[in-house]
């Protein structure tokens, strides 16, 4: 199997609380001293052996590897560089060699000391960003900030870092100050974020850390070889099955509670009437007599996992309602927790109108998150298990009793997921002919393919990617750009061409309670039946759509350690079809319509002054520069909006509009409604990869001599 996560996504919860938080004081005791348990201790030590023997490009676990770890584990830290100072580096520096004997010596309390010194840091940075509140702010001086600190030096000493963190709590108040806040709400509004990021810090765990230090050692080894704790096992497996056991309620934190965000539909509490987005939840009680415990100041993954459960035990919710204030009449509610399915998260259907003169044709598009798969539920036998082949499979039915004229399978932002289904859902194209080769670390080769594959869809084809579509998307695009099957539009993609597996330390290590987690372990290289690979490089696409991504700043090249591109023989396949007949006239049409299309050039101009501004990677914090800045983005705003146009680009750039609040900071009616604009505001690179598909119908039929050369021919 091959399950992916893009970059950073598995590193600890901590770490993601650095990235937000902006400064905070309270007591510096409020950092708990973490160690690390026995099982931690064994776990680290079983995934060494694991790494070392079985991994795609095992590494020894020695002084050479202990050094990169080292050196991962800072930047997962403190990647931006805001806590540690060089003294602190200097500290640990003769220790740089010897992660390894901690973790073959089961004694981790050098990892553990450095991510001690690490929240004894964050406590007293965000000290000196609170007390800094107290003081005045002259914005007339001309100073910046940088706005991305990984590539820069570590502050030398603490006065370069107190200068640091005046410039970055500035920034804070100055965007507050932009978007109209005064200065005695923008001092309450910073007080309480950074009172809550101490909180945050307060209640990193033992496991959060460990995590981390884990990862650390992963990544060092390759960017796609992950850790997971427990909890984190856990929610992978439920991002896999698309289904839990609970009260199908998305939560998220808001204004210091647990919000409902959203309600699953046909979950239990949808199906109860009772409980509404924006709900405060602050108790949860299990069965109908169990003691309430209060869940104010919870962590939130704590909270879900009160509420989640067995199939038919109740839970009961205290709740305080979205209309209400902080003093308002609580609401009991009870709830019989049931099997969820998490259909947001599926695979979806939709169709494009294309007016082309006195034609109108239809595209069905088929949306794709991600390579689901029930592996459980598959292994088991049973008949009804979840994936994403089967669910694509009923989709397709339906879009051909609605008679489309061509289909559209937008795989954006799928960071991939089960390698069975990346070859199941191309045989839903291609039929049983290979799809992908995979060459282990003895360097045996082989093809992965569906036997029992029916074709199920036989016209025109689509396949939009972008630098997100990575691993098991880059598997279905190159099989399909290689079979002729279907033209590929967008943005080359994310260039992962590596295989991972699953390794349950737990069963290794015959645990009857789930204690050690799991690794996500690369164990092949995956290549396109063509010989090549997607490794670094992607899969271009044969309509480039410009969306602006930049192979350096997001992809498999921005990891020092990916795996080479290399090649290897062909499989034994043959082309259905080949697009390239129809290439130069569809991407002629393309970049007239590109040019005529007043939000695509709008688009263009909109990445050319994002990249002027993150090459500069300063931020002025100049008061006049700034509303200088701020007025002519408006401005460009309000000239670009024709009086009763349908939502677009415009609408999405004024939803994102920097109010200077954090996401949990934000009312939930204001951030749903934020959401709703942009999902609502028109997709015009879907909308153009439409109109080249229609594009395609028409030239083919145009040109007989080439139709049967060219992707609308039906495959076999």
């Amino acid at each position: 199997m091959l399950r992916m996560k893009l970059n950073r996504m598995l590193l600890c919860w901590v770490w993601c609380f650095a990235a937000l938080a902006q400064g905070a004081a309270l007591d510096a005791g409020l950092a708990p001293l973490l160690q690390a348990d026995r099982y931690e201790a064994q776990a680290a030590h079983l995934a060494a052996d694991v790494l070392s023997r079985y991994h795609y490009k095992a590494l020894a676990l020695d002084p050479a590897l202990s050094v990169k770890i080292f050196d991962q584990y800072l930047k997962a830290l403190d990647g931006d560089k805001y806590f540690f100072v060089q003294a602190d580096l200097d500290r640990f520096a003769p220790e740089r060699g010897q992660l390894a004997n901690a973790i073959l010596k089961e004694d981790l309390s050098l990892p553990f000391a450095i991510f001690n010194l690490y929240e004894r840091r964050v406590v007293e940075r965000l000290g000196y960003a609170r007390s800094l509140l107290k003081q005045g702010m002259d914005f007339q001086l001309h100073e910046e900030l940088e706005l991305a600190r990984d590539k820069l030096a570590w502050p030398q000493s603490e006065a370069d870092m107190r200068d640091l963190w005046r410039r970055r709590v500035k920034n804070d108040w100055l965007r507050l100050k932009i978007a109209g806040k005064d200065s005695a709400n923008i001092a309450e509004i910073l007080d309480k974020r950074y009172a809550h990021a101490m909180q945050r810090v307060a209640k990193v765990k033992s496991e959060d850390a460990f995590q981390t230090f884990m990862n650390a050692y992963t990544m060092a080894i390759d960017p796609h070889t992950n850790y997971m704790a427990p909890r984190a096992a856990q929610e992978f497996d439920i991002s896999m099955r698309l289904s839990l056991t609970g009260i199908g309620a998305v939560l998220a934190e808001s204004e210091d509670y647990t919000t409902v965000r959203e309600l699953v539909a046909g979950g239990p509490a949808s199906l109860s009437g009772q409980l509404q987005v924006g709900d405060r939840i602050v108790g949860v009680a299990q069965g109908a007599n169990g003691p309430m415990v209060d869940i104010l100041g919870w962590r939130q993954d704590d909270v879900i996992d009160l509420i989640r459960g067995a199939a038919d035990t109740v839970v009961r919710l205290d709740l305080l309602p979205a209309a209400g204030g902080p003093d308002g009449s609580h609401r009991l509610l009870s709830l019989v927790r049931k099997p969820v399915r998490l259909s947001e998260q599926a695979a979806k259907s939709s169709i494009q109108l294309v007016t082309d003169g006195a034609t109108t044709r239809r595209i069905g598009v088929v949306t794709l998150p991600s390579f689901y798969e029930d592996f459980a539920a598959r292994q088991a036998g049973k008949k009804d298990y979840r994936s994403a082949t089967r669910d694509v499979t009923k989709l397709l039915e339906d879009l051909k009793k609605q008679r489309v004229d061509s289909l559209l399978i937008d795989l954006r932002n799928n960071g991939g997921g089960s390698l069975t289904e990346a070859v199941e859902l191309s045989g839903l194209f291609v039929g049983s002919g290979p799809v992908v080769q995979q060459r282990k670390a003895n360097g045996s080769v082989s093809v992965e393919k569906d036997p029992l594959a029916k074709i199920a869809w036989t016209g025109p084809l689509g396949i939009l990617i972008n630098r997100g579509s990575a691993s098991a998307s880059e598997i279905f695009a190159a099989a399909m750009q290689d079979y002729g099957r279907g033209l590929v539009i967008g943005d080359p993609s994310y260039g992962k061409g590596t295989v991972q597996t699953m390794v349950d330390l737990d069963q290794m290590a015959k645990n009857e309670k789930p204690r050690f987690g799991e690794l996500k372990m690369t164990v092949a290289q995956f290549f396109r039946v063509n010989g090549g690979t997607t490794q670094l490089r992607g899969v271009l696409p044969d309509i480039p759509l410009q969306g602006g991504s930049e192979e350096g700043d997001f992809g498999e090249s921005s990891f020092g350690n990916a795996l080479p591109w290399s090649q290897i023989k062909p499989a034994d396949y043959a082309p259905v079809s080949s697009v390239q007949p129809l290439l130069a006239a569809l991407l002629k049409r393309h970049a007239a319509r590109e040019k005529s299309d007043t939000e695509m050039q709008q688009l263009h101009e909109d990445i050319a002054t994002s990249k002027r501004e993150r090459d500069k990677n300063v931020i002025s914090l100049n008061e006049a520069d700034r509303r200088k800045a701020r007025d002519a983005q408006e401005a460009l705003l309000a000239a670009r909006k024709p009086s009763g146009a349908a939502p677009g680009l415009v609408d999405k750039l004024a939803a994102a509009r920097d109010d200077g609040l954090q996401a949990d900071e934000r009312s939930m009616a204001k951030s749903l409604s934020a959401e709703k604009v942009r999902k609502d505001a028109k997709d015009i690179f879907l909308l153009e990869a439409a109109h080249i598909l229609s594009d395609a119908i028409e030239l083919a039929k145009a040109k007989p001599q080439v139709a049967k050369a060219a992707l609308v021919t039906t495959a076999p």
